[in-house]
């Protein structure tokens, strides 16, 4: 048995000349087959090494969805660099002070766009910022900066020096236990750390993704999810490198044009938060649009109610439904449902483990993961890494979870959204999956407040279904019946939205902050 690539240049290779004119990606007019794919990551890793980017530098992209981040992302890692992808939410603050701590050598980015340049802001925020290669990629509609910096058509100019073989060599040095990506976490908990992760890692979990999926060459995904996320960069970009899927990348959520590109496009595959799939089950003009291809979905990061997953499958007519459950620190997974699970399952488990992980639960009830796809470590923060990573190679995630008779994994919440109300834990996710079940429920969540009595009491954030009448008394009933008294929310708050991160979770954090 051949032994699959090791490294995402190895990958690229192979795609190419397994699947050659086949479709690699569709970007608006941008058709590129696989082969094509291939020479335009070799053109743009050319254009690295001649900029003096070397095997081992960092190379971080700040930009959304588009053919040119799939391109300069594969390139990164064709010239031996390990790739930074930022978050598009980040202000330049944010962003310069990731730029910094990986010291990186070049960096891709947005060009201005509906107000905002990036690289403006990033020059004002951070004007002893030191980059020896900034990119700037073109957005329709958009303006270019005075700010000195590389345009992306000039890119092929640039590559000019260094010759094929050359880029080809470079490729061929990159070993499997080289750094591929430091993705930092969200940071919902204090300062973001960014994680190590080799080639051979984020291999292996997406193909073991790929298979629960049933994710194949005949596939079209289109990638919701933003590429500086695991969801999108490794479950998308390298889960379509690995099958040969055609990937089709979506730079912005919005509901019309989604169902507009999954008519049009044929898609087969759409990931995404629970929230997606809610938002085009209630758009009220749905009916117009062909979505009769959809074949998969993949859903997690927050809670999933059973009826969305009977809805996803009954209205949405999705074959496959699957949720599952990973970090960062465990190279963007962990577990994941299988394609014929029952509704119940996939809505009330993450699954059971893929990717060689082992699962077990500490006596708090902590997840703990081990395997050879455990991050290698936190950037230059050993100290966060050993308290992360014990002495026997057991990650602690931080979450907590229950294991059923069938090793599935069921999260409850994380530890530290956990509050004691009254002397007693009180998990908010529990209480959002019993507010779930509420007719005029569209999402809901749960934080913990300061009670002068009770220490803490629950407060429930919840969005009406559109056209739905809830009322507080109605939220509160519901939750007694369903509910012990101590985890009953004491007040209930009615909001238009939630805010969520871009990898589709709700932000507690800024819930609890605004009601300190």
């Amino acid at each position: 048995m051949t032994t699959p690539a090791q490294t995402t240049p190895q990958a690229l290779q192979h795609a190419a000349r397994t699947f050659g004119a086949a479709p690699a990606l569709a970007d608006g007019e941008v058709r590129l087959d696989w082969t094509q794919l291939l020479a335009a990551v070799e053109e743009v890793a050319r254009a690295l090494i001649a900029r003096g980017v070397h095997a081992g530098d960092r190379v971080a992209m700040w930009a959304p969805n588009t053919h040119h981040w799939v391109v300069a992302a594969l390139a990164a890692h064709y010239a031996g660099a390990a790739l930074v992808p930022l978050n598009t939410r980040y202000v330049a603050d944010e962003a310069a002070d990731v730029l910094r701590r990986v010291d990186a050598k070049a960096l891709f980015i947005a060009g201005s766009f509906l107000g905002r340049d990036r690289l403006v802001e990033l020059h004002e925020a951070a004007p002893d910022l030191a980059i020896d290669t900034i990119v700037v990629i073109p957005v329709e509609g958009g303006e270019n900066t005075d700010i000195a910096a590389l345009d992306w058509s000039e890119l092929a100019t640039v590559a000019e020096p260094v010759t094929l073989a050359a880029a080809r060599q470079r490729a061929a040095e990159v070993g499997p236990d080289d750094i591929a990506d430091i993705l930092f976490t969200s940071g919902t908990t204090g300062r973001s750390k960014g994680t190590l992760v080799a080639h051979r890692q984020a291999l292996a979990v997406v193909r073991a993704w790929a298979e629960c999926t049933t994710l194949n060459r005949n596939d079209r995904y289109l990638v919701v999810s933003p590429f500086f996320h695991n969801f999108g960069y490794k479950a998308g970009i390298l889960a379509c490198l690995v099958t040969g899927a055609t990937l089709v990348p979506q730079a912005t959520f919005d509901v019309p044009a989604t169902m507009r590109t999954v008519s049009e496009e044929k898609i087969t595959v759409l990931p995404g938060p629970p929230t997606i799939y809610q938002t085009i089950l209630d758009f009220t003009d749905r009916d117009d649009f062909d979505l009769s291809s959809l074949r998969v979905a993949v859903t997690g990061a927050a809670t999933v109610p059973v009826v969305l997953v009977e809805r996803m499958r009954s209205e949405l007519k999705f074959d496959v439904v699957v949720t599952g459950y990973g970090l960062s620190e465990a190279a963007g997974f962990g577990t994941m449902c299988r394609a014929d699970d029952d509704a119940e399952t996939i809505a009330n488990t993450c699954g059971r483990p893929i990717a060689d992980f082992e699962l077990r639960l500490a006596a708090n009830g902590e997840v703990l993961l081990r395997g050879p796809n455990v991050m290698l470590g936190y950037l230059d923060d050993p100290e966060s890494t050993s308290a992360t990573i014990d002495s026997d190679g057991w990650l602690h995630t931080g979450d907590v979870g229950t294991l059923d008779e069938r090793g599935y994994l069921k999260i409850t919440d994380r530890l530290k959204d956990m509050y004691i109300s009254g002397g007693f834990n009180v998990y908010p996710a529990e209480v959002e999956q019993a507010l779930a079940r509420l007719d005029g429920v569209a999402e809901s969540a749960v934080v913990g407040v300061a009670d002068a009595r009770m220490g803490e009491v629950g407060k429930a954030f919840v969005v009406r279904k559109p056209g739905a009448q809830l009322t507080e008394d109605q939220v509160l009933a519901h939750a007694t019946t369903v509910l012990a008294n101590f985890k009953v929310p004491r007040f209930i708050e009615f909001r238009d939205q939630l805010p969520y991160s871009a990898a589709g979770k709700v932000l507690k954090r800024q819930l609890r902050e605004e009601n300190s």
